[in-house]
């Protein structure tokens, strides 16, 4: 299914939220609860999945929406459509400080892997799916999961971050980065958790057991401050929660 061709504009700074503009019929996707503000003429339906295959049989459609479970995920979507004879906008907002990130899906061959919860929107036509980390003892022991989110289409999904985002393009090369900071990378690109250094620089070091490591050439977007950071800074025990135990991806404990 071909995506719906849809123009936007990204509003704010720390706190961003996304108004896109609809022509007559076009719709748009987004998780349940993302909604900010829609201008007159705009409707919106609660469905089972992201409507990408219109011919998928009722018990497709439930496994579907029952695979986002295992993300944390709400089973159901919301459709906004432009049912007006005018262009009107529909905004989408975060559900915590942060970032917006417009991604073209074309550009990034069709398909880019997401953080569990970074989705926030995209145009009708966007398959919104999960997939797997193939070393799944990795994702368990590191805390960051192996249940990721697959977005794929040609037209344009937006992401949440935290904080600051940086977007880098791998060239074969390997980057290291903190647990939970990953908010998107490209399919082709080599995701696994690794020990961080020796046993020294684990217990003393201040950076936790595990690291992510991202290998190949692409695309992959960063986010400064995942929310599990954002929760230890704001938890009455402070800097005494442990790093990585509640890392944006999953909830396992480093010990």
């Amino acid at each position: 299914m071909t995506s719906h061709e849809i123009d936007y504009k990204i509003l704010g700074d720390d706190i961003q939220l996304v108004e896109v503009e609809l022509d007559p019929q076009e719709t748009v996707i987004a998780e349940a609860g993302a909604m900010l503000y829609m201008e007159e003429g705009i409707s919106f339906e609660t469905k089972l999945g992201d409507g990408s295959s219109p011919n998928q049989s009722f018990m497709n459609k439930v496994f579907s929406a029952g695979s986002r479970l295992l993300t944390g995920e709400s089973i159901f979507m919301t459709h906004f459509t432009n049912q007006g004879l005018r262009k009107r906008k529909v905004s989408f907002a975060a559900p915590y400080p942060g970032k917006i990130i417009p991604v073209d899906l074309k550009a990034s061959g069709g398909r880019i892997i997401v953080q569990k919860d970074g989705f926030l929107c995209a145009a009708m036509g966007t398959k919104v799916s999960i997939t797997l980390n193939k070393r799944i003892g990795a994702g368990l022991i590191g805390g960051e999961g192996f249940i990721l989110q697959k977005l794929e289409g040609d037209g344009k999904t937006f992401l949440h971050a935290g904080g600051t985002v940086i977007e880098k393009t791998l060239q074969n090369e390997t980057l290291r980065i903190d647990t939970g900071c990953i908010v998107a990378y490209e399919p082709q690109i080599d995701f696994n958790i690794e020990s961080s250094g020796g046993l020294k620089s684990m217990v003393f070091g201040g950076e936790g057991i595990f690291l992510a490591t991202l290998r190949g050439t692409g695309k992959v977007w960063l986010q400064s401050m995942p929310i599990r950071k954002l929760i230890q800074r704001l938890s009455p025990m402070g800097g005494n929660v442990k790093k990585g135990s509640r890392s944006i991806l999953g909830d396992f404990l480093e010990g």
